[in-house]
């Protein structure tokens, strides 16, 4: 047991050592440096019952620092940059509770407007048709069927609060 207490009291006498010697490796990055010092305590604690004793602990040390610096180093390599960020990069989400009360709000939005709107609205935005099968179904001019879906898209988007290029957005 002494050998356990008296090394864990070197590999702490040794932590100026390592320091600096993790500087060198991270290019002077002093939190990259504390990380480095800190993953080879980590390693070296876990790990203190493969270290011989009468051999050099802090070669041991330098040792392990320099192979987790190795290892960081080749896996840095193989990344590519900036894909850990992608789910930066989605959309975020509104939580469930906030799509309900905006699909409510929809809802509403849609029963105030007037039936000629409404029923334009709901066979091109909501089940997709395309304008001309639009303005077969209803009997009229393809030029009236995009011109009421223009003014139900402003009429949704002004009832839901959106101002800015209400027709573009909805």
């Amino acid at each position: 047991m002494t050998g356990t207490v008296t090394t864990q009291h070197d590999i702490i006498n040794i932590i100026p050592a390592l320091r600096r010697f993790a500087c060198r490796l991270c290019a002077g990055r002093q939190f990259d440096a504390d990380d480095l010092v800190q993953e080879t305590m980590v390693r070296a604690i876990a790990n203190l019952d493969k270290f011989q004793p009468g051999t050099n602990l802090k070669s041991w040390l330098f040792t392990i620092m320099n192979n987790i610096n190795l290892t960081k180093c080749v896996r840095g390599r193989r990344e590519v940059v900036g894909i850990n960020d992608i789910g930066g990069m989605s959309p975020s989400l509104l939580p469930t509770q906030e799509w309900t009360i905006r699909g409510h709000e929809f809802e509403r939005a849609m029963e105030d407007l007037s039936p000629s709107y409404r029923q334009v609205a709901t066979k091109v935005l909501i089940e997709g048709s395309s304008y001309e099968d639009a303005a077969v179904a209803f009997g009229c001019a393809l030029g009236t069927v995009k011109s009421r879906v223009s003014r139900a898209r402003d009429a949704l988007a002004r009832s839901l609060g959106d101002t800015v290029g209400a027709a573009a957005q909805i």
